[in-house]
Formats: C-alpha cells, structure tokens, sequence
C-alpha cells in the first residue's frame, strides 16, 4: 500500500515540476578520497535527559534495559552504526571532575548540574558506564576533559585509569571498580569551547595551556591518542589562525562549532514556523560551507600537509525549547525541516572530507536536533534526523565521488540555498547518491547518469506532506522511510521526478 501512495504521489506532483535537473556522478573521476564513517559521530552531554532517561536508566527501571542502558535506544543506535559517540560535553565537559563518577554508584558524588538547569546530577553514568556504551555500540569513544575548572594532574590521571595497563595506584583503582584491562580511548579533547563556556580564554593564552595539558597527555599500551584543540565558534577565523600557529605540535585535530541559529535571542518555535523561516533557516544552514572554507584556508596556510584534521564536533539546530520544559534541558522536537538540515549538512561535509574527519551532531537524545525522544513512561520515538542518518549510513567510508549538477538556487531576503543538493560516493562495487529537494511545493524532475554503466536499483524516500510534520510519542511514524520505485532506467540513465520537501538515497551497482 505504502509503495501505491509514493507511485500515485510522485505522478501527481510530475505535472506541477517546473525545474529538470540534469545531474551526473563522475564516477571515473575519483581520486580516492573517502567519506569517513565518523562523519557520522553522535555527541552525549549531562543536558537534561539526554543520559538519564534517554541513554540511560540504571539496571534496576521498570523500563526495558540492557545492564542500564535503554534497550530500544540502545537498539536504535545499533542500527544507526554510530561510528564515535563524545561525551561527558559541551560545556559540561569544564565543569566534570570524573573522580565524581567512579566508583560504587550509591557513593558517588552528587552534584548541581550548574550549566543546564541546575538538575541533580547523581553521577551514576560515568567513565565506566560511558565506556561500556561505546563498546556495546562498537563505536570509538570522544572523551573531552576538563581544562576550565580541572586541573593538569587530573586530566593526565584520566587517561592513565581509561587507557593504561601498567601498575599504578589509578590503575589499581579502575580494575578495583571492575575493569580489569584498560579501554581504547582513541579522541580526547582538551577541553571545550575554551572562548567561552569553557573557560572564557584569549585565544593566545589557551594554546599556551594546550600544549601544557597535552605534554602529560600519554599514550599506554598501544592507545593513541587524537588529541583535540577546541577549536572556533562558527566564523572566528582568528581563533583558528592563532591555534595553528601557536601550537606547533601535539595537536592531531581541532575541532569548529556552528549551530543553525539567526538570531540567539530569539530562536523560534522548533514546530511552529513560516515558510520564509523555513528558507531562512536553510540558508542559514548550508552556509556553514563558507565558515568550513575559511577555516580550511587558515588551516592550509599553516599545515599544508593536512597533518591535522577539522572536527565539525558540534552542529545542528537549535529552536526554542518545547513549552512547559526547562528552559535549561534544551528538548525541542524535530521536524522535516530538522531533516532537510541534515541531509544539507552531511552533504557539505562530504565534499571536505580531506580536512573534515568527523562531525558530531548535537545531540543523540533529547537535546537539540535529537536522534531519538523519549520520555519517563518508557516511551520512544525516532526523529525525522534519525531517519536521515539512517539512510544516509550507506555512505560511511564509501570513496567520494565528484557530482556535476547545475541547480537553480532558492533566494529569500538576500539569502540562498540550493533547490536540490546531491552526494554521491562509492562502495563494496556500488553507487550510493543522495538527493535533497528543499522546495515547498515544487517536484523536480532528474534524470541522473554515471560514468558507468548502471544496474540493479534500490531507493528510499523520506518525505512529508508539510515541512512542519514530525513524529510524537502519540503518532511515532508520520514521518518515517519508505521504499521508492518511481523511476525510470533509460537511455542509460535514470528518470524520476523528486516530490517537494522530499530526501532520496539510492543504491546502484555497477556493471562490470
């Protein structure tokens, strides 16, 4: 029935399209550059209910669990194959002493959670819970520490108890508390957004404590660190700029924020918005390619060997929260528009991934532009965004491949965005693309082509019937994936027209 309603749909939207796109995968123009997995890292922070409730419940809830961890969450992170999961933050991250969360849970520290919202912070998910998640999701762990309000001594000790198997004093203390052989830990930052939550430093005077905190910074039993510099806010070039001259070693990545926000004092309604915000927001959106730009061109002056890598490890939207919410627990539901972000996004990032080696969005669950809601009966929901990543999955470390389409571009106010965004890479012998139309109410047609000759198709869609829908723990599935078989194979192309407000993925192997 689903696939009849995506048929009849996409027939009927044929006879408004008013744009034809004609859009070819350089498929034997690769030069071996590779989309890598991480660019599809998640980020956890002790913000309102992202860990406790929605990551984790403790092993004695009434709501499903696997050793504490939500099990349909847990599930559903499964089958994102989230690839690095940073944690303890965000501004967090400055203010979090891990000895607070070590230890039998009933005796740790219990502290005010100070920069959001002021919640009891119980420190019952901690190091050891935080790196037991990673290894059930199979993902790489992104620990960020404390530089703000911690010490050097502290961090330095940190990674001895997570990573080193030599007899010590905190090594004895981590196998006490039940871990006997160390983790991998593989990315570690020093400290966040240093300019501001994070302690409020010149740019200067943190690149002097960087390379102070990062001389005790050791590698133990084969753990090697990333170690990451916290990097700029959205377009401040000079912080770049300083860091990359001013740390001349130690520093394999630095990391850039940039958050889908017009005016900070007022965000807007995350559900309830106009058309002309809709394009706004858009715009907003894929500008983050000019701030990647100039950050990549300072980054190239100082290291044109590109020794050192560009983490992108916060970006998404950020609205209003939802009424009647804590204002410091940031949960703000996701619509299509969230989607379309998303897709937009990951698209831009494919395209730099010479410098870009990962991205985080904020955040995993309910906070920001969330993976996945839940609330304290045990209910969950997938967003729109979590539909996205899904599907866009199939490009992790597939080899990029270059696009070529002229699209006209969308302009509101001055600003624009594209009518159509496309990705393409390659993988295990097949093609993958994605395609994102931004228009409204305006199908597009395509007829897509490869340098290769093209053989069995698979397609998804997600789509929507207004820009403003989004799933609730009442109706989970309004906006969800479907299977899309309006296409055409011919000429050695394919034919299809693309509905409005709509993301397809393809799937296309190659004849040999």
């Amino acid at each position: 029935m689903k696939r009849i309603i995506i048929v009849i749909a996409a027939v009927a939207l044929a006879a408004s399209a008013q744009a034809q796109n004609i859009v070819v995968i350089h498929d034997s123009e690769a030069d071996g550059r590779i989309i890598p997995k991480e660019i599809y890292g998640q980020f956890s922070e002790h913000l309102g209910s992202c860990i406790y409730g929605g990551l984790w419940v403790g092993r004695d809830s009434s709501i499903p669990n696997e050793d504490g961890y939500r099990k349909d969450v847990l599930d559903a992170l499964r089958a994102l194959q989230v690839p690095v999961l940073r944690w303890p933050g965000g501004c967090f991250a400055d203010d979090y002493h891990w000895m607070d969360g070590i230890g039998p849970q009933e005796k740790r520290a219990k502290i005010s959670n100070n920069t959001w919202g002021g919640t009891m912070e119980d420190n019952s998910f901690g190091t050891h819970e935080f790196l037991d998640l990673c290894e059930k999701l199979g993902c790489d762990a992104y620990v960020s520490g404390n530089v703000g309000s911690g010490t050097v001594e502290e961090m330095a000790k940190w990674v001895e108890y997570m990573t080193s198997d030599k007899p010590s004093t905190v090594v004895d203390m981590r196998k006490a508390n039940g871990r006997e052989k160390p983790w991998k830990v593989k990315y570690f930052g020093i400290g966040n957004e240093a300019w501001g939550c994070g302690g409020n430093m010149p740019a200067e005077y943190y690149s002097y404590l960087y390379r102070r905190y990062t001389t005790y910074l050791r590698n133990y039993a084969g753990n090697a660190l990333c170690r990451v510099a916290s990097g700029a806010n959205s377009y401040d070039y000079g912080w770049t700029e300083t860091l990359m001259n001013g740390i001349d070693s130690g520093m394999e990545a630095i990391s850039m924020h940039y958050y889908t926000v017009r005016d900070w004092n007022h965000k807007g309604s995350a559900t309830e918005f106009s058309d002309r915000e809709y394009a706004l927001t858009l715009a907003k959106a894929v500008d983050i390619e000019n701030a990647i730009k100039g950050h990549i061109r300072i980054m190239d002056k100082a290291d044109p060997g590109r020794k050192v890598a560009l983490f992108v490890d916060e970006w998404g939207t950020w609205f209003d929260v939802e009424p009647g919410t804590n204002p410091g627990h940031l949960f703000q539901q996701s619509t299509m528009r969230d989607a379309m972000v998303a897709a937009l996004s990951l698209n831009i990032f494919h395209k730099y991934t010479d410098r870009i080696k990962m991205s985080n969005i904020a955040q995993v669950v309910n906070v920001l532009q969330a993976m996945i809601l839940t609330d304290p009966e045990g209910h969950m929901v997938l967003t729109p965004t979590y539909h996205v990543f899904e599907m866009y999955k199939i490009f992790q470390d597939a080899e990029f491949l270059p696009v070529e389409n002229d699209t006209p571009v969308c302009s509101v106010s001055g600003e624009t965005y594209p009518s159509l965004s496309v990705t393409a890479g390659r993988k295990d012998g097949s093609i993958r693309v994605a395609l994102v139309n931004t228009e409204l109410s305006k199908s597009q047609k395509v007829t897509l082509s490869c340098d290769s000759e093209m053989g069995a198709v698979e397609a998804r869609i997600l789509t929507c019937t207004d820009i403003r829908d989004h799933n609730t723990f009442e109706k989970p599935r309004t906006v969800e994936p479907l299977g899309f078989y309006s296409y055409k194979l011919r000429n050695g192309a394919l034919e299809f027209m693309i509905p409005a407000r709509s993301i397809i993925t393809f799937t296309i192997s190659q004849k040999q």
